[in-house]
């Protein structure tokens, strides 16, 4: 179901997804009430939300079709502005699962059309890439065991993050949960537009104990601090002759049809901390993390990643699972403390063997 009260963006929308032989538009709404009195009769899928609309705003209507109890996924159309920016993550808190912007200074309806097709498609049919609900009496694949390490495992002097489609909700669960005495920096890559990235960060900082900013070029890097890449940005990690880290900021092409994108983040926090890295990788879309994930542990670093069961879209934590290379795959209300548990048990256990070895001598 498309709902926007703009009869041209409804065309556009709707026009755009019946050219695609795998998805049906089965009705139009020109708002968010009009949209929840469809639910029932017209049982969508899935539901495209304007934000801005008279009677009842996609905001609104999020909340009342969550209070409905429907899991029916939704995708909010929003705009590339500060104001769309925080509806955007309200409606993400209200309740839905992902978002597009919408075609901006663009010259023609073709041009128009191509922005919608290129951005809700794929989003589409990630969202509804898997049942809800397992066919009865089918089981979930299980996880594949983590590959056996080559070496030693390295105490984390760093966390690393890496999320998407469902990730400003999932990261608002995480994040706040870790203590403000966080023992090492952290670098988050959140796939997200400009302007998103600002009032995400500063949402983060009011809802956690940890200060969190969005990155900026050449920061040290300090234990308690979550730096989040800002949009159309890889964040990276630099470290200098003295030892000293840093945030670099850069804008070297996509990589996994994303900037900032999880690969280079992790591919930088290995080379530089030498492998003692943390590497996390919650809910979203596409693959992007998998072969960063690879390279923290070849190192000598850890890898924890979210279950299937409470991620929006398994992609890439399923992406980095399937290649052999998580040491755990947690539900979501259990990634923060096996953050903290590998952080603490790390530096346990290197004191242990220390102790052990001081009592050989």
């Amino acid at each position: 179901m498309v709902v926007d009260d703009s009869v041209v963006v409804r065309k556009i929308v709707t026009d755009v997804l019946s050219e695609d032989p795998g998805i049906e538009v089965v009705g139009t709404a020109v708002n968010g009430k009009v949209a929840v009195g469809k639910l029932e009769q017209l049982k969508p899928d899935l539901i495209t939300m304007d934000i801005e609309m008279p009677e009842m705003n996609g905001i609104e209507a999020v909340r009342a079709i969550r209070g409905t109890r429907s899991r029916v996924p939704i995708i909010m159309f929003s705009t590339l502005t500060e104001r769309g920016a925080t509806a955007t993550l309200d409606a993400l808190s209200a309740g839905a699962n992902d978002y597009v912007t919408k075609p901006a200074n663009v010259g023609s309806v073709a041009q128009s059309m191509e922005s919608v097709r290129q951005q809700l498609i794929p989003k589409i049919k990630a969202l509804l890439g898997r049942p809800v609900t397992p066919p009865r009496g089918a089981a979930a694949p299980p996880p594949r065991p983590a590959a056996p390490r080559t070496g030693p495992g390295k105490k984390p002097a760093v966390l690393v993050i890496g999320s998407s489609t469902g990730g400003p909700e999932a990261l608002a669960r995480v994040l706040p949960a870790l203590p403000a005495n966080l023992p090492v920096p952290v670098l988050l890559a959140q796939h997200m537009p400009p302007v998103f990235t600002r009032q995400f960060a500063q949402r983060l900082d009011r809802l956690c104990a940890l200060r969190v900013v969005e990155a900026v070029d050449g920061t040290p890097l300090v234990p308690g601090t979550v730096h989040l890449a800002p949009g159309d940005h890889h964040l990276v990690v630099r470290a200098n002759a003295r030892a000293a880290f840093t945030t670099s900021l850069n804008q070297s092409p996509p990589e996994n049809f994303c900037r900032p994108a999880v690969d280079p983040l992790f591919r930088s926090a290995v080379a530089a901390y030498d492998g003692a890295v943390l590497g996390v990788v919650l809910t979203g879309m596409g693959a992007d993390g998998r072969n960063g994930c690879g390279e923290i542990r070849n190192a000598g670093g850890t890898v924890v990643v979210q279950d299937q069961a409470t991620s929006v879209v398994w992609g890439m934590p399923g992406a980095v699972t399937q290649a052999g290379y998580a040491d755990e795959v947690l539900p979501l209300d259990r990634i923060a403390e096996a953050i903290q548990r590998h952080l603490a048990g790390a530096a346990v256990l290197n004191s242990a063997t220390t102790m052990a070895v001081g009592g050989r001598r």
